[in-house]
């Protein structure tokens, strides 16, 4: 562990960055249920922190510190087995806190869910595998627990063609302010869509498709989003396409959001003023609308391709009623097994690279979250896409 060994202490300790948001105290209670660790969460709100803190009971400390302040960083990350950073949006964020835990010699995990980030995280797989370091990005609920809802349906197959994820998330989702900067940044420009073994430039909030999910959510028109799974499913996978589609309830929300990604200027959406004034816009009808609408998630994960030679399909379903709980889940599970030893690969990975099967299963029935797995033989119409 570098600067401070496994062995060195009796109790472990993890470190949350950005602990007391929604995401952040979410994978702190999941620790807490899960593991003996101690755990700090920093911030730079100090009545908040420790107003969070002691919400969270005696093993919970927190610690006020600015991200850009690199040697009280580097401090707090040695004293650390595991650092979860949590500080998003992450579309504004470098990789200086996982460079000085590849430098510490102490292990990552983050709930990233911005490409550009994540791409940033990739580059240093190198630095870390020489290290000792596992750093794994991408853990929360989507990208997090739906990346390893598409491996788990492509190991139910001989040769995987096509992965189609499609998320809902009900208002706010429980994640705050953040989560609607992440959904207006998202619009800011086109991306690049892996469709039929090629890089298409793809609009976000574009080509509306009506998914089924479990109820209460049931059919809804999802659209296409940048996600980093986006790039790293057919990095992962030899497949021919990879669709990543995203909507929110109450609907209405999804024509509001179609409505700026195809009407407003695209310099309009890259002022960081403009972002700022939808996403509290947006948090302030959510408040409303939450009510009603619950602030839950659904995952729909639909792998295509062949088993024993036939067309065969693998749908994978979650429902959970706090899309901030989940995410939290989807942390502390891969936290858990960094400090119990179980998962161990140097190197800088997203998700569904890092974490086997196996042992998501079992961490997902570990904690009640319940997935939905539907595999059955495609017809000749469904075989006609591949």
């Amino acid at each position: 562990m570098g600067v401070l060994e496994m062995g060195d202490r009796m109790t472990d300790q993890v470190l949350i960055l950005g602990g007391t948001g929604r995401i952040g105290s979410k994978v702190a209670a999941d620790l807490l249920d899960h593991t003996s660790a101690q755990v700090t969460i920093a911030g730079r709100n100090l009545p908040k922190g420790e107003q969070k803190s002691n919400s969270l009971g005696d093993r919970v400390r927190f610690l006020g510190i600015d991200l850009a302040d690199l040697d009280a960083l580097r401090d707090a990350i040695a004293q650390s087995n595991v650092v979860v950073h949590c500080a998003g949006p992450f579309h504004y964020r470098d990789a200086s806190v996982l460079q000085l835990c590849i430098a510490q010699g102490v292990n990552y995990v983050d709930v990233s869910d911005h490409p550009s980030f994540t791409r940033k995280a990739l580059e240093y797989r190198a630095e870390a595998t020489a290290a000792g370091v596992t750093a794994v990005v991408n853990t929360g609920i989507f990208p997090g627990i739906s990346n390893s809802m598409v491996r788990q349906g492509v190991e139910q197959l001989d040769e995987a063609k096509k992965i189609h994820l499609s998320y809902v998330v009900a208002g706010s989702g429980g994640a705050g302010v953040t989560v609607m900067r992440t959904t207006f940044l998202g619009l800011q420009r086109p991306f690049a869509a892996w469709i039929d073994r090629e890089w298409r430039s793809t609009q976000p909030y574009s080509d509306r498709e009506v998914v089924e999910f479990p109820q209460p959510y049931g059919k809804i028109g999802v659209y296409w989003f940048d996600m980093p799974e986006a790039f790293t499913l057919p990095d992962t996978f030899p497949v021919k396409t990879v669709v990543t589609k995203f909507a929110t309830v109450p609907r209405f929300y999804n024509y509001l959001t179609w409505s700026v990604a195809r009407w407003w200027p695209a310099s309009w959406l890259r002022n960081p003023a403009v972002i700022e004034f939808l996403s509290y816009v947006s948090h302030f009808m959510t408040d409303v609308t939450d009510r009603f609408s619950g602030i839950g998630v659904a995952i729909r994960s639909e792998v295509t391709g062949t088993k024993n030679g036939q067309p065969r399909r693998c749908c994978s379903t979650l429902i959970h009623a706090d899309t901030a709980i989940a995410a939290g889940v989807g942390t502390g599970t891969v936290v858990e097994l960094l400090l119990s030893g179980e998962l161990q690969k140097p190197g800088v990975w997203p998700i569904e690279q890092a974490l086997p099967t196996d042992l998501f299963e079992r961490m997902m029935e570990q904690r009640g979250i319940e997935i939905e797995v539907d595999v059955r033989d495609e017809d000749l119409q469904s075989a006609s896409d591949f």
